[in-house]
C-alpha cells in the first residue's frame, strides 16, 4: 500500500472513532460534558499534516458529523471549516506551543464551534443558553493533551507526516 493510502485510511479511521465517541450512549451526567471529539481530531490532523488535511477535509467531516448527529446540514461543516482555516493559518505557532497553550486554543476553537452551532440552530427562536452548554468546551480543552499524545502516537506508528 502506498504511503498516501495508509495516511488516508488512518485519518479516516481516527475520525470514524471520534464520531463513535461523539454518539456513544454516555450516562446523562457525562453526556452534558461530552466534548466535540470530532473537532479535537480535526484540529490535530490540521496541525500534524496541514498539507494533506485542510479546509475541504474539515468541511466533509463536518457534513458527516451533521448527518450523524441529525443536525441541520452544514452547521458543523461551517464550524469545522472555520476552525480548520484558523488552524492552518496558525499551525506553525500551535505546533511549537506547549500543550497547555494548545489547550487554551482548543478551548477557543470549541467555543467558536459552539457559538456557530447555537447561532445556526436558534437564529429565529431567540433561546437563551444554559451555563452547562459551555462545559464540553472546557472538557475538550482539558482532554486535549491526552488526545494529542494518543493521535501523535498513532501517527508515528504508521509513519505519517
Amino acid at each position: 500500500m502506498s504511503k498516501s493510502t495508509v495516511t488516508l485510511l488512518v485519518v479516516c479511521a481516527s475520525l470514524s472513532f471520534a464520531m463513535v465517541l461523539r454518539i456513544l450512549p454516555w450516562p446523562a451526567e457525562w453526556l452534558v460534558a461530552n466534548p466535540d471529539w470530532v473537532l479535537l481530531f480535526v484540529v490535530y490532523w490540521n496541525m500534524a499534516i496541514p498539507d494533506r488535511f485542510g479546509v475541504v477535509a474539515a468541511w466533509v467531516t463536518g457534513l458527516f458529523t451533521d448527518a450523524l448527529t441529525g443536525r441541520m446540514l452544514g452547521q458543523h461543516a461551517l464550524a469545522y471549516t472555520l476552525v480548520a482555516f484558523l488552524c492552518l493559518r496558525l499551525h506553525r505557532q500551535l505546533r511549537l506551543s506547549p500543550l497547555f497553550q494548545q489547550g487554551l486554543m482548543i478551548l477557543l476553537f470549541h467555543l467558536l464551534c459552539q457559538v456557530l452551532v447555537f447561532w445556526t440552530q436558534n437564529m429565529r427562536a431567540g433561546n437563551a443558553v444554559a451555563a452547562h452548554y459551555w462545559l464540553p468546551s472546557v472538557v475538550g480543552a482539558l482532554l486535549w493533551p491526552a488526545t494529542f499524545l494518543a493521535l501523535r502516537r498513532l501517527r508515528r506508528s504508521f509513519n505519517i507526516g
